[in-house]
């Protein structure tokens, strides 16, 4: 149970992360991002390119797919900004699967590496020092994990000075819509490419360290549906609330890996019990946008004096 306990609030933690990205994205700007997984497909694949074929250290595959996912989100949004809602997010979601298809038929370091194969033995930072100290797995995943929860409060400190800043109050306005900021002078469509920028980032700094967890990646990883998990975190938790979207990721990603438990007593086949999963966060969701539609925490709206 605490392996486990351990293992589940590192996953949150680097989900969490994920979340905020697209929170800042939908929640502070309103982009309808339908392909935010790319960014964390990005940002696992291109530190783990860098680490484990080009022998870099840790940090530069850290600060490279953290990067590459920020460059691809303004190359994302440079022929979408004027677009609508609708367009842009069928253009999102069209550029991720583009992204995962090329991944998925490109061969990387080996004839078995890459493609579907996906990539093993990615090495994990400081993994073989805990091992010369004597230290053991749960030791050092232990410390992966403090690892991972000062940088979630990082990313977290981050985007709520973000949201304060003029940047952050202009992306509000243009969440409302583009006739005020346009007559304030404002570029919206600068805005919008800077936002997906910065929320591309960290969503790729959150797959590089969960490339690094986990050992392995491949394009399973990456499906559509994983964008929906995201959704449902900033959804259920509140969209424009930081708080809000760390409280949504922690029950969505409780029910995805509560299951493991239930199964047994109800004698639940293991193939069931995956799409099981999605039916009961769509049924959440569902629940959550009828009856409390700002979320679980919603977002705080700033009220002046007269």
């Amino acid at each position: 149970m605490i392996d486990f306990l351990v293992y589940f609030v590192t996953v949150a933690a680097i989900w969490s992360m994920l979340g905020l990205s697209l929170n800042l994205q939908y929640g502070l700007a309103g982009l309808v991002n339908l392909g935010q997984i790319v960014f964390f497909m990005l940002g696992g694949y291109a530190s783990t390119i860098l680490v484990k074929f080009g022998g870099q250290p840790f940090f530069v595959g850290i600060i490279a797919g953290t990067l590459v996912a920020a460059l691809f989100g303004a190359l994302m949004a440079l022929p979408t900004a004027r677009l609508q809602q609708d367009y842009w997010a069928i253009s999102t979601l069209a550029a991720a699967e583009i992204v995962r298809l090329i991944f998925l038929n490109t061969t990387i370091g080996g004839p078995y590496s890459g493609q579907a194969f996906g990539i093993s033995g990615i090495p994990r930072p400081l993994r073989s020092e805990f091992a010369d100290w004597g230290f053991s797995i749960a030791d050092y995943n232990l410390f992966y994990m403090a690892l991972v929860l000062v940088l979630l409060a990082v990313i977290v400190v981050f985007v709520a000075w973000l949201m304060r800043t003029p940047f952050g109050r202009a992306l509000k306005a243009i969440r409302e819509g583009d006739a005020v900021p346009l007559a304030l002078g404002k570029r919206v469509s600068s805005f919008r490419i800077r936002a997906m920028a910065i929320g591309g980032g960290i969503g790729g700094f959150a797959g590089a360290l969960f490339a690094h967890y986990n050992a392995y990646i491949g394009p399973e990883y990456f499906l559509p549906v994983e964008t929906f998990l995201i959704w449902a975190m900033v959804i259920v938790g509140g969209a424009g609330n930081v708080i809000g979207t760390l409280v949504g990721t922690v029950v969505i990603m409780g029910i995805s890996n509560s299951t493991r438990f239930i199964a047994p007593l109800l004698n639940i086949d293991a193939q069931v019990l995956g799409p099981l999963r999605m039916v009961v966060i769509g049924a959440l969701v569902i629940v959550v946008v009828m009856f409390v539609p700002r979320g679980l925490l919603p977002e705080t709206r700033t009220r002046f004096d007269r």
